[in-house]
């Protein structure tokens, strides 16, 4: 049931005309989003976004300063939070990312609520 509601979910977004990240791409002072099929949807100013720390299909992170930005797959920003609250950004897959904060790493949901805290190994 869970597989055929994200295919639902998916289809809805592929309708509605949202695009998934196939690659995100830093070259001079732009950012490039490239969608599944290899093109290139979007240009965002690097100034903007700062520095990739990862992405999936629906979703990037990124860090500019003591700051870590969430943006959807069509290029908007829509979380801000803290280094000092996050940690490092350590990795992005599916709709959650991972970052360490001393000895601690954490799991965060696409929107930002940490959802798993584990000692760091």
């Amino acid at each position: 049931m869970k597989t055929f509601l994200q295919g639902v979910l998916l289809a809805l977004a592929l309708l509605a005309g949202a695009h998934r990240i196939s690659s995100v791409e830093l070259r001079g002072s732009w950012v490039y989003l490239y969608d599944e099929s290899g093109k290139q949807y979007k240009t965002l100013s690097a100034s903007t976004v700062g520095e990739v720390k990862g992405y999936s299909a629906t979703f990037f992170v990124s860090r500019r300063g003591e700051w870590i930005y969430l943006f959807d797959s069509e290029g908007k920003h829509y979380k801000t939070m803290s280094v000092s609250t996050v940690g490092e950004v350590t990795g992005v897959a599916g709709e959650t990312f991972t970052s360490r904060k001393g000895s601690w790493i954490y799991t965060w949901d696409k929107d930002g609520k940490r959802i798993n805290t584990r000692p760091a190994r």
